[in-house]
C-alpha cells in the first residue's frame, strides 16, 4: 500500500481558498483512483471528489460541486483539490485515500489506503 500525506489544510475566512495535496510515498499513485474525504466533529465521513487514473474521470459530491477541483500530477505522485468560496460548513478534517476499484468511487469502503488528514476550518 502507499502511505498518503495531506496538507495545505488551514484557516480561511468565508469566501476564501484553499488548495489541498496529497502526496504518495512508497509506491507509485499511477495505477489508483484517488479521492478526498471530509468529516466534520459529529458528523458522519463524507464524499468529496474523486479522480480516477485510467481517464482521469472526476466525481464531486454535491455539496462542493462548483467549488472544487480535484486534479492530480502523475509524475509528482500527487493529487490536489482546488477549494474556493469556502464557507463555514466547509470545516472539517479532509483526508486523501486511493483505490484499486473501477466504480463507487463516493464509498469510503473502497479504499484500503488513507492520509492522517488536514485540517480545514472556515471562519465567518
Amino acid at each position: 500500500q502507499v502511505q498518503l500525506v495531506e496538507s495545505g489544510g488551514g484557516l480561511v475566512e468565508t469566501g476564501g481558498s484553499l488548495r489541498l495535496s496529497c502526496v504518495a510515498s512508497g509506491g507509485t499513485l499511477r495505477p489508483l483512483s484517488v479521492a478526498w474525504f471530509r468529516q466534520a466533529p459529529g458528523k458522519e465521513r463524507e464524499f468529496v471528489a474523486a479522480i480516477t487514473w485510467f481517464n482521469e474521470n472526476l466525481y464531486y459530491g454535491s455539496s462542493v460541486k462548483g467549488r472544487s477541483t480535484i486534479s492530480r500530477d502523475n509524475a509528482k505522485n500527487a493529487v490536489y483539490l482546488q477549494m474556493n468560496d469556502l464557507k463555514r460548513e466547509d470545516t472539517a478534517v479532509y483526508s486523501c485515500a486511493a483505490t484499486t476499484y473501477t466504480s463507487g468511487f463516493d464509498k469510503a469502503s473502497r479504499y484500503d489506503s488513507w492520509g492522517q488528514g488536514t485540517q480545514v476550518t472556515v471562519s465567518s
